[in-house]
């Protein structure tokens, strides 16, 4: 997924093109994708094995053929589960490719919903839902199109994602909320955000806390229901992932990266590194050259 953390900084394609495509593996090719939000629409197709998702206050295991249409802004994760591998493909693109219509009926019955957070996707959309082999091959069909990468298949790709939202319509996968909001999750937003721009920086839980007027045992409490870990956990698992980054992209040494990351000695990166990772910094950069 690239650079994944709470609050995404970077903007997933450009004006030209308004998506970006990502093949990926859990665990090999990264250990986790840890808890996060963007403004752009996220579609995910497993291709194989297992994983742990966090869909908002949801949590779920996914497995072969599973589609998991993520809107703009909902927090999600995606955690290894017991001793499976999964692969999935994902789109990552922003509403235009829906088209920008903003004062036609289609857009603010169907589309509109969805963003604002009035109706939510049913997640996963598998095998036993309604007209899910249509749902399926139109899904195949748009990441097909990610492999040309021309204007055309652009085009192309746009009218089978309008075919998606026409199909997930019709067959009753978009539904309006039930009951309250998450309060909780929301509550907690503004910390997630702050850690996602500072986890290199040293991080105090009480400044957490005071930042969402909360006191420091119940930020804590509430942090967990959410998150499933610590928020320190959390933090080191952002360190981990942009270590990982580094270890594939850079030739930085274990100690530059350790530092880069936030990590205040080598021998304190290296346990959290194999706690997380399961493999030494140096293990993990050599399978990254093989795989």
């Amino acid at each position: 997924m690239a650079s994944i953390s709470s609050k995404e900084k970077r903007r997933h394609g450009s004006v030209r093109i308004p998506y970006s495509y990502y093949k990926c593996s859990i665990p090999d090719y990264f250990p986790m994708v840890p808890l996060h939000w963007h403004n752009e629409f996220e579609l995910n197709y497993v291709t194989g094995g297992k994983s742990e998702f966090t869909y908002g206050k949801e949590k779920f295991v996914t497995d072969t053929g599973d589609i998991i249409i993520v809107p703009p802004n909902m927090l999600h994760a995606i955690y290894p589960y017991q001793d499976f591998r999964q692969t999935y493909e994902t789109l990552v693109f922003r509403e235009e490719m829906l088209g920008t219509g903003r004062a036609e009926r289609g857009w603010v019955s169907c589309i509109a919903p969805v963003i604002d957070g009035s109706h939510e996707i049913s997640v996963p959309v598998a095998g036993a839902e309604k007209a899910y082999a249509e749902i399926r091959a139109c899904v195949e069909r748009i990441f097909g199109y990610t492999q040309r990468d021309t204007p055309v298949a652009d085009l192309y790709m746009k009218s089978e994602l309008l075919r998606l939202f026409c199909l997930l319509q019709e067959s009753g996968c978009i539904k309006a909320v039930s009951g309250k909001s998450d309060k909780s999750m929301e509550s907690i937003r503004p910390a997630l955000l702050f850690i996602n721009r500072n986890y290199k920086e040293n991080i105090d839980v009480g400044q957490l806390a005071e930042m969402v007027h909360l006191s420091r045992s119940h930020f804590m409490y509430r942090f967990k229901q959410v998150v499933g870990i610590s928020a320190m956990e959390y933090v080191i698992q952002l360190r981990i992932k942009s270590a990982c980054d580094m270890l594939r992209s850079s030739g930085c040494t274990s100690v530059e990266i350790a530092f880069a990351c936030g990590f205040q000695n080598l021998s304190n990166f290296n346990r959290q590194f194999k706690k997380c990772v399961g493999c030494t910094p140096r293990q993990y950069r050599q399978l990254q050259k093989n795989f």
